[in-house]
């Protein structure tokens, strides 16, 4: 679910234009969950300019208090949601936990960094959902320590149906602030790609598995 179409369009917006959106069908990004994409958002990029940091902060606190109401915790998981997750907890006056992506190896072995008690309810902080399969890890350790998730907001998803599948099957909530359809709209209209790099994009989303593959024409 997008939170707001008109601050999807502007997030976009400002993700090209900080170059955050890599393209490289040659040499294809490959995530955690080992699928091999075309493109890939680097919202990290975003925490270097102050203005847009704090624009896109303001809009998942908004989307927090719209569609989840109080909560009593954020959570953000490891790594690229930390500092997003931080920034919207002090927002908000509220206390800030995160998830590792396992458990530490030393020290108290926490895969849960911070206080949480049981019953609390929680908001997840991600940065970009892709399957979705790293994000949820971390709604599991919340809930295996007693915590009432709400749900998720995200900065960008790619918009994939296996996402959208393992979201459904956890029973969480996702909310983003914007998605993989206003990127390449704007990046279209600003040739930010060319017209080759938008039929590979193309291939790719509507098969993302058979391009990782080698099974679709990657152009």
């Amino acid at each position: 679910m997008i939170y707001n179409t008109d601050s999807a369009a502007k997030v976009a917006e400002s993700l090209l234009q900080i170059k955050a959106i890599k393209l490289n069908n040659t040499k294809p990004f490959t995530w955690a969950s080992g699928l091999k994409s075309p493109i890939y958002c680097d919202n990290r990029i975003a925490l270097s300019y102050p203005k847009i940091r704090t624009y896109i902060r303001q809009q998942i606190v908004e989307a927090i208090e719209d569609k989840f109401g109080d909560v009593d915790v954020i959570a953000g998981v490891a790594t690229a949601g930390i500092p997003q997750a931080a920034l919207v907890a002090a927002a908000m006056g509220l206390p800030l936990v995160y998830i590792r992506s396992s458990e530490k190896k030393h020290g108290m072995t926490n895969k849960i960094e911070g206080v949480i008690n049981e019953g609390q309810s929680v908001v997840v902080i991600e940065d970009l959902i892709s399957t979705g399969k790293s994000s949820l890890n971390a709604v599991d350790a919340l809930r295996d320590a007693g915590a009432k998730v709400k749900g998720m907001v995200a900065i960008f998803t790619y918009g994939l149906q296996k996402a959208t599948d393992n979201f459904a099957n956890a029973n969480c909530k996702l909310v983003t602030i914007s998605d993989y359809e206003n990127l390449v709209k704007l990046a279209t209209e600003s040739n930010y790609i060319s017209n080759k790099d938008l039929a590979s994009l193309m291939e790719w989303r509507k098969d993302p598995q058979a391009w990782s593959d080698g099974k679709s024409s990657k152009l």
